[in-house]
């Protein structure tokens, strides 16, 4: 199958050009001007943006939580992620405390293979790593997965201990791997939660106000802290504050390999949304929580001046109707997380290009190449460029959709209700090509499955 797009303005994190995209099988064969060659299928991308096919790096679907299950598994979310712009995700595999982390790699192969829509890797969720089973992370290393999870969140469930941390980060610095870290001080903040539990503060908003900013603050200083005497890359997930913001940036200005990621979610909400009416609040119970409004200007300069340099979704949805109401009358028991895979392309494009807060190209590398890059797949995916996978997003900067779930253009996740329900964006994908196949164009789905998984490159290292 070959396909040509034609007058499409190609945007990279670095480059800003017209040109003809010439696909050949499952990679860019050609790029230039009036390209005079054959093809089974000609799309015209006049007017249009061609991007790199949007990277997720933080998803979880089909992920056990408090009783429960995330409402999409890899069928219905990578259909989702494909409607929205984005071709590649990287979810996280989680081990079962005790047992191998290997074990849970092969359970997350089980949820995935035949389902997915789009290319896929994976993350390790650490939650014990004994000295006589450090090799492990080796085997896992070899086998593609290149990052590994750690939380200083959740006690008694996925919290390790700064032994813990200190024996995976040295493992992971010795093999060319990379931490993400979930940085929270999960001891502290269960105390804040059974105070206020016994002061009969259960509705929703609780859940913001028992974890202050300082806590994620101190987890990100001590994650830090660990790295830089372990010497391995650290990657803190969903930072969601000016206070968290300001470790990463203190070390990064005395040389630290430390990269910070952020969420659409920190920058278009804040926690006034717990005050809803009818326990409306449950939908954005995440963690960590929703912040105080001003956090959101701070973040927007962080990806501004490269102190954030990604934005994932942690798209974790539970539906409202059922799941989200597991914690009412006691805000601990609501299932954290909230859905976002389908529109971080478009409402990420509102935010930052419509209303000027960022260039085309830094849109792009925040979606797209700093995930490549970070995560041991550059460069066959997060660019436009001869010998790269054709993930190419054929995206219509002016057109405008009102995100709801009665509507059909912007909802196709399996959950019951939209984080942004009601906000209207400018900026829409339109055709979405993975590995050259047309996935989906203006909004029907025309290729189901087929999804790969990605064996992810070391540090240092690029994807060929």
């Amino acid at each position: 199958m070959s396909v040509l797009i034609k007058n499409g303005r190609v945007i990279t994190a670095t480059d800003d050009y017209f040109a003809d995209v010439y696909i050949e099988g499952e990679s860019v064969a050609q790029i230039g001007k009036n390209l005079a060659v054959d093809a089974d299928e000609v799309i015209d991308a006049t007017g249009r943006y061609l991007f790199p096919g949007g990277i997720d790096s933080h998803t979880h679907l089909d992920m056990p939580f408090g009783g429960t299950t995330s409402a999409d598994d890899f069928e219905s979310g990578t259909i989702a992620a494909a409607h929205g712009g984005t071709t590649t995700i990287v979810d996280f595999a989680i081990q079962t405390k005790g047992e191998s982390t290997l074990k849970g790699l092969d359970t997350w192969h089980e949820k995935a293979a035949g389902k997915s829509t789009i290319d896929y890797g994976f993350h390790m969720i650490v939650t014990d790593m004994p000295v006589e089973r450090l090799d492990e992370m080796n085997r896992l290393a070899d086998e593609g997965v290149t990052s590994y999870k750690l939380f200083m969140a959740y006690p008694g469930v996925l919290y390790v201990d700064d032994g813990t941390l200190y024996r995976a980060f040295r493992r992971a610095g010795d093999n060319g791997t990379r931490i993400c870290m979930h940085a929270e001080n999960g001891i502290v903040i269960d105390e804040i939660i059974r105070e206020a539990v016994e002061d009969g503060k259960v509705d929703p908003k609780y859940h913001a106000l028992t974890r202050p900013t300082r806590m994620e603050a101190e987890g990100v200083y001590r994650a830090i802290a660990i790295a830089e005497v372990a010497n391995v890359p650290l990657y803190i997930v969903h930072l969601s504050c000016s206070d968290a913001l300001e470790e990463v940036k203190r070390a990064r200005m005395r040389g630290v390999d430390v990269m910070a990621e952020t969420c659409p979610q920190y920058l278009f909400f804040d926690q006034s949304i717990y005050e809803k009416e009818n326990f409306e609040g449950a939908k954005y119970v995440m963690t960590p929580a929703l912040r105080e409004k001003w956090n959101q200007d701070v973040l927007w300069d962080g990806l501004k001046f490269g102190h954030i340099g990604n934005i994932a979704t942690d798209h974790c949805p539970f539906c409202f109707k059922d799941q989200k109401q597991l914690g009412r009358g006691d805000f601990r028991k609501i299932p954290n997380g909230a859905p976002g895979v389908e529109n971080r392309m478009s409402v990420m494009y509102h935010g930052a290009v419509v209303q000027k807060r960022l260039s085309l190209n830094r849109f792009v590398e925040i979606t797209s190449t700093a995930a490549a890059k970070t995560f041991g797949m550059f460069p066959k995916k997060g660019t436009i460029a001869v010998g790269s996978d054709a993930d190419i997003v054929v995206f219509n900067p002016d057109r405008r959709e009102v995100i709801s779930t009665k509507n059909e253009f912007t909802h196709h996740m399996r959950v019951d209700y939209s984080a942004y329900e009601g906000y209207e964006i400018q900026g829409w994908s339109e055709i979405v090509l993975s590995r050259g196949r047309v996935m989906v164009r203006d909004g029907s789905l025309e290729t189901r499955g087929g999804g790969q998984f990605i064996k992810r490159a070391r540090e240092g290292e690029l994807l060929r």
